[in-house]
């Protein structure tokens, strides 16, 4: 039976084995042709899943990374320090430090900070939750820059309103352009 599956016929394939196995072969081909239709199924929804809109190569205005996610509510530049090599030779590792001007106390402190992209696949790269439990808001992470741009670093405070503050970084090689 198993040269007859490696060598024949599909259909020669199905005769021997439902000679062979009339009670196994009833069981083995629906399994057979679910699995088969399965497979074919998801092959075909492969190429159109999404998991973010991706902007490869262009580069966005500071509304079209902002807006998403201020969403018309109260927006100040200021109140954040950035610090980042101005010239990265590898966009692979590009250091960046954020610190948030903010009392950290119960009542005044930062709940969110994202960190935008101008020009990545992806713009939200990374959004640290933060809260009076942190002690601090400072962040310090290693970025991943498709190429020469401005990086935003955007907190949001607890009374809803955001601060922001950009940086120009200038990327000799790219990394990310292969939309991961």
């Amino acid at each position: 039976m198993a040269a007859a599956l490696i060598s024949g016929s599909m259909s020669e394939t199905l005769t021997s084995v439902w000679s062979a196995q009339p009670a196994a072969a009833a069981s083995v081909l629906p399994r057979r042709l679910v699995c088969g239709a399965l497979l074919a199924g998801a092959a075909g929804l492969a190429g159109t899943a999404r998991a973010q809109k991706m902007f490869s190569g262009t580069l966005l205005s500071l509304s079209e990374m902002m807006d998403p996610i201020v969403r018309g509510r109260s927006l100040r530049e200021g109140a954040i320090t950035m610090e980042m090599p101005v010239l990265a030779d590898n966009g692979l590792l590009v250091p960046l430090r954020v610190i948030v001007d903010s009392p950290m106390s119960e009542q005044d402190h930062v709940t969110h900070l994202y960190l935008l992209s101008q020009r990545n696949p992806v713009t939200r790269m990374a959004v640290f939750h933060l809260g009076p439990w942190s002690g601090r808001a400072e962040v310090s992470t290693r970025l991943r820059l498709a190429g020469s741009q401005k990086v935003v670093a955007l907190a949001r405070l607890s009374d809803g309103s955001f601060r922001w503050r950009q940086v120009d970084a200038i990327v000799t090689e790219s990394a990310c352009v292969d939309g991961s």
